[in-house]
């Protein structure tokens, strides 16, 4: 279902002077005042905070039909609206008969190791041969699998080229129990990344992060960056020449 915010870069590629409604909320009865942003990460599950402040920041997210800003603090009564530059396509999650790699089962949860080359779910560009097209023919009995979310079950992605395990929810009490601890940041994520070639000298200003070194041996040097505002922390382990 979240698809399209993540899209907003194609977005410049169309007209926009005509812009499709791809997403419409209405802020119900009882709800707190709460800042845009965060009312629609709780909203749309697997759609990242970044994802959605870009779409605000790029005028695609209407309040009352007004262009918002992330800061807006949503009430009841009030209409949310995400548009984009292209009609919506109302893509159909297909069932495939597709291997996968199932590292841990149990009734609530499912771990998968994402093979690289595979795209985690339906988009833009990519509508079937997906993990979630394969997710969605192993778990066909499941209720969570046999609805018109192209998303069943995710609550985080990895790119198509990397390869890594994906924690997949097989209900929806496990599905929002799992969202709120990413949301929380209460449960750790790691990569492994692979470098061969040289780092450039400015690589911490690249990634927007401090530096330190925490040992130096004979053969390889141990770095720390971490950026405190956005909370990541890297560990990078150089092999000299």
């Amino acid at each position: 279902m979240q698809e399209d915010i993540e899209n907003v870069e194609q977005n410049e590629e169309f007209e926009q002077s005509e812009l499709y409604e791809h997403h419409r909320l209405e802020i119900e009865c009882g709800q707190k005042p709460m800042r845009l942003d965060k009312y629609l990460v709780c909203r749309l599950a697997s759609t990242s905070r970044n994802r959605i402040q870009n779409a605000a920041d790029a005028g695609n997210i209407l309040v009352n039909q007004n262009p918002a800003k992330n800061s807006y603090k949503v009430k009841p009564g009030d209409v949310v609206s995400i548009v984009l530059g292209y009609p919506k396509t109302d893509n159909e999650l297909v069932a495939q008969d597709i291997p996968l790699d199932i590292v841990y089962e149990d009734d609530h949860y499912v771990i998968v190791n994402k093979k690289p080359g595979m795209v985690v779910h339906p988009s833009y560009g990519h509508h079937d041969g997906t993990l979630v097209n394969a997710l969605a023919y192993r778990f066909k009995d499941l209720p969570m699998f046999t609805g018109k979310e192209v998303r069943p079950g995710l609550v985080h992605r990895i790119d198509k080229n990397t390869s890594g395990l994906l924690v997949v929810a097989k209900s929806e009490i496990a599905l929002n129990k799992l969202a709120k601890q990413f949301y929380d940041h209460s449960c750790k994520r790691s990569l492994l990344l692979w470098f061969v070639g040289i780092f450039p000298k400015n690589l911490a200003l690249l990634l927007d992060m401090s530096a330190v070194i925490l040992k130096i041996e004979r053969l390889w040097m141990c770095f720390l960056m971490a950026n405190t505002e956005k909370k990541q922390l890297l560990i990078i382990k150089f092999w000299k020449d």
